[in-house]
């Protein structure tokens, strides 16, 4: 048996929702508020999703679930990743970026140290 999904298979709504564990209605705001998420429709009109539909689905979650990013901000960085400006594209940019996580680490630990937790 192939592990390997068949990338030309079409899901239904209910099929995703189990895969990404979220319920039908979410999948269908995300679609209304998510211009990447466009999952195609039968001559009946009904949705289906390709892995590429459920590949963006899986990151709109991530990024509202794990990230507790807003819409708008989540709909703002799925644009930059699908349009390939998220990731530093030479070695000037990394270093840029790595720089700023620094910062923003260090930002956070300090805040930290000012209120530190209860003992």
């Amino acid at each position: 048996m192939s592990t390997n999904p068949n990338p030309n298979r079409r899901y239904s709504i209910s099929e995703v929702s189990k895969m990404i564990d979220v319920a039908p209605h979410l999948l269908r705001q995300w679609e209304a508020r998510f211009p990447q998420l466009k999952p195609g429709r039968s001559p009946t009109g009904r949705r289906y999703y390709t892995m590429a539909d459920i590949d963006i689905a899986r990151r709109i979650k991530y990024l509202r679930r794990h990230e507790k990013m807003t819409m708008e901000g989540a709909r703002i960085r799925l644009a930059r990743e699908l349009h390939g400006q998220g990731r530093p594209e030479t070695r000037q940019e990394m270093i840029d970026l790595a720089e700023e996580i620094q910062e923003e680490i260090r930002a956070m630990l300090d805040l930290l140290d000012e209120n530190p937790p209860p003992s």
